[in-house]
């Protein structure tokens, strides 16, 4: 009901109660409309709240409050990861130490520090550091040559490059996913047995895309919990702390083990027509970025369909057509494997 129809409503009922017709710029009129705003912002509130009371529709907050009624939470940000390589003209007389917290950027600003403290052997010309991005997201995620600055160059140290790309980072999980996420346990409610179980609870941890349960594969009483991340495999440390996880949680005299999936190579191959007017170079570069960008661990157990990979190619402003000659055909995915772009080539028609 709006203000309008509210401050209508009221000046009829005064009307027949007093048989007095209200002014519009009376004393009045201005107080009934205080009031009919008043009982509209009751009404507005009113909806609000009854937004709130369920996970359907709930936001925010009060989203975060439904997820710890199903023992879920939300998922926070996870920061990209990958090497840094430190480089000079010619090799040092001595040892160069590059300290842990080093920071290179890229040409739009985005920062990366160096995790443990290395050191660039004298004679040697190049040293790889592990690093991470300063800021969690997938906005870290960047591609391979990109990261080009040191913030202050240790001693002795002429350049810095990253050989392969930054990856593994995601966003702080929205409303839909933790939504979707929280209706599932409705559907598919963990009983510390099912597969449900075992699935949310590997989800529960920030570093994990995506999860797949499969029951019985060594016999009765056993359990394997595939896992995988945003950049793809988990590490040893990653599956560990799950392992340790699920030891404290499982079933008594079940052997639940977590592994990490199965690598499947997949090689693309494709041909854009850029649209007329459009910068040719920059519309080539965006769809490798999307390709790039769109196979992560999120993909684990899902087939590949040259479907998917078309509407990803078509869906980048400035492409006109396309073809796609790798794969020749859909690629068929276990459950338990992982695809991973093994090589990519996008190229322009003439």
């Amino acid at each position: 009901m709006s203000l309008e129809e509210i401050y209508q409503e009221m000046a009829r009922t005064f009307q027949r109660e007093t048989g007095t017709a209200l002014a519009g710029d009376g004393d009045m009129a201005v107080r009934l409309y205080a009031v009919a705003a008043q009982v509209y912002s009751l009404y507005v509130q009113a909806d609000w709240v009854g937004r709130q009371c369920f996970p359907q529709t709930a936001q925010g907050e009060f989203l975060d409050r439904h997820a710890q009624l199903r023992g879920l939470e939300r998922r926070e940000a996870v920061a990209a990861r990958g090497v840094l390589r430190f480089e000079r003209e010619s090799g040092s007389k001595t040892d160069l130490t590059i300290p842990s917290g080093t920071v290179c950027l890229t040409a739009g600003q985005l920062r990366f520090e160096t995790e443990e403290d290395a050191v660039l052997p004298a004679g040697e010309t190049a040293v790889e550091v592990r690093a991470r991005a300063l800021e969690p997201g997938a906005a870290g995620n960047a591609a391979a040559g990109t990261v080009r600055v040191m913030a202050v160059p240790p001693v002795g140290v002429n350049r810095c490059g990253n050989p392969e790309a930054f990856s593994g980072g995601l966003d702080r999980e929205g409303d839909e996913a933790l939504r979707a996420r929280i209706l599932e346990t409705f559907q598919r409610m963990p009983n510390g047995a099912n597969a449900a179980f075992y699935q949310q609870g590997a989800m529960s941890f920030p570093e994990v895309a995506a999860a797949v349960v499969i029951p019985r594969p060594r016999g009765i009483g056993t359990v394997d919990v595939v896992v995988s991340t945003a950049a793809g495999a988990p590490d040893s440390g990653l599956l560990a702390e799950l392992t340790e996880y699920f030891r404290t949680r499982r079933e008594i005299a079940v052997d639940v083990q977590v592994k990490a999936p199965e690598v499947k190579p997949v090689q693309v191959t494709a041909t854009v027509t850029p649209r007329a007017g459009a910068d040719r170079k920059a519309v080539l570069a965006a769809v490798e970025n999307r390709l790039r960008a769109w196979f992560d661990g999120r993909l684990l157990g899902q087939n590949i369909l040259r479907a998917k990979l078309g509407a990803l190619i078509y869906g980048v402003d400035g492409v006109e057509n396309y073809t796609i000659t790798a794969p020749a055909a859909d690629v068929t995915v276990d459950r338990t494997q992982l695809p991973r772009l093994e090589s990519l080539s996008v190229t322009g028609t003439v």
